[in-house]
């Protein structure tokens, strides 16, 4: 071999390395996060969850930050500083603070893919002909955004969040100490109250959602009753307040929760053996082999409907990126996830196609279970034979009570919440 050619040959080899060692560096991890669009997500536990998240950035190959926190803190964070989030979910009650404050932009209908197979909840109200709309603020109220930059309900391009994840809350109660009632006969909101719970008893420690707790149990019991329990007047959270600050002072409750473990933890440790609830907590007390029913009363559940909302600072990527994120949600996985632990998706048919007959039949079509049904932690929540409580999907949204609000007095019964927590 001549001179030339050795030296062409070496020449060859080293490129060769050279390109392999570029090849492996451009595969290198670190290489594609610095390029991933970073996405930041302001919400509550209900969402905010890893496998969530992770099945997220796998399917969408972004970078998910969840900031998980309780329902006051989230709502205060969003509307103060809507440059440390991008998206919010929470609540409908919401939206009317994070509007008013510019904290939220609007979102674009034509943006979204399965607009279209979104149901009537929030575009109308109703799931059925029959079905009580509920006091308060119905999220078809919120929904679109009005000419002169109001909310309302009359159909435009614009909307000022994505319908996604909701159903109707009440309580739960353990049955080796209360007595299984009868959904929709004997199960009250006045239960939070009895005599016979004192101590045991907690509420959600959120403003706009324990408060209607409170109210529905007060006016279950004869305690007082309400003009409009969706708008409550000064005089009446005066005198709703003034009942539960007595109660309070008399060591009734025996805690206020503020995240969905938390109020796990209550039940689980025996320091409650009633209180508000929601879905995933009931799931993860079953799966931990207690007994806890999530009632039905029979004055009307409290509902409400999951928002997510454009923070009016996000642009550009990440603002594609969220709109990504969005169509996600509705996109089927992540609407079968969610029924595991009890919520509603607002396209449930796309849903359907990730979850199996015997699923659907429970967790929609109110049936008993036919075997075992496993939740989203992999243990068994609902039992062979089981019926949820509540019946169909159709039927709980038909019996809604007031809906999670923020009331004109919104400001006072703040207050007056705050008065109670410290009482």
């Amino acid at each position: 071999m001549s001179k030339i050619d050795k030296q062409k040959r070496k020449f060859l080899k080293v490129a060769s390395a050279g390109t392999a060692l570029s090849l492996t560096a451009l595969k290198a991890p670190y290489v594609f996060a610095r390029n991933k669009t970073v996405l930041r997500v302001l919400g509550t536990h209900v969402t905010l969850q890893e496998e969530l998240r992770q099945k997220a950035m796998d399917d969408l190959g972004i970078e998910l930050v969840f900031e998980p926190k309780g329902s006051a803190a989230v709502l205060q964070k969003a509307s103060m500083s809507p440059q440390s989030f991008d998206l919010y979910e929470q609540w409908s009650n919401s939206i009317n603070v994070l509007w008013r404050s510019g904290a939220i932009q609007a979102i674009d209908k034509k943006r979204l893919t399965y607009w279209n197979e979104i149901n009537d909840l929030t575009k109308t109200g109703k799931l059925a002909p029959d079905a009580n709309i509920g006091a308060g603020d119905a999220p078809f109220k919120l929904l679109h955004i009005q000419k002169d930059q109001t909310l309302g309900s009359d159909h435009t391009d614009k909307i000022s969040f994505l319908p996604y994840v909701h159903n109707v809350d009440s309580f739960g109660y353990n049955t080796n100490v209360i007595k299984q009632g009868i959904p929709y006969k004997t199960e009250s909101w006045g239960w939070l109250l009895d005599e016979k719970h004192k101590g045991k008893v907690a509420i959600v420690n959120a403003p706009t959602i324990g408060i209607f707790d409170l109210a529905l149990a007060a006016q279950a019991k004869g305690l007082m009753t309400f003009n409009d329990i969706g708008a409550m007047s000064i005089a009446e959270l005066d005198k709703l307040f003034a009942i539960m600050i007595e109660l309070k002072q008399n060591k009734h409750f025996g805690g206020f929760w503020t995240s969905v473990p938390e109020s796990v933890d209550f039940m689980s440790s025996d320091r409650v053996v009633i209180e508000s609830m929601f879905s995933p907590a009931v799931s993860a007390l079953n799966g931990q082999n207690i007994p806890v029913t999530y009632a039905a009363p029979k004055e009307g559940y409290r509902g409400w409907h999951g928002v997510m909302c454009l923070s009016s600072a996000t642009q550009g990527r990440v603002k594609d990126a969220a709109y990504d994120y969005m169509n996600w949600w509705l996109s089927g996985w992540p609407g079968a996830f969610i029924a595991r632990q009890g919520y509603y998706i607002s396209n449930p048919k796309r849903a359907a196609k990730y979850l199996s007959q015997q699923e659907w039949d429970y967790w929609y079509d109110g049936k008993a279970a036919t075997n075992d049904l496993r939740g989203t932690d992999n243990k068994i929540s609902v039992l062979k034979g089981d019926i949820r409580t509540g019946g169909s999907y159709i039927k709980r949204f038909s019996n809604v009570a007031v809906w999670n609000t923020v009331m004109p007095t919104y400001d006072y019964s703040l207050q007056k919440w705050y008065e109670l927590i410290n009482a």
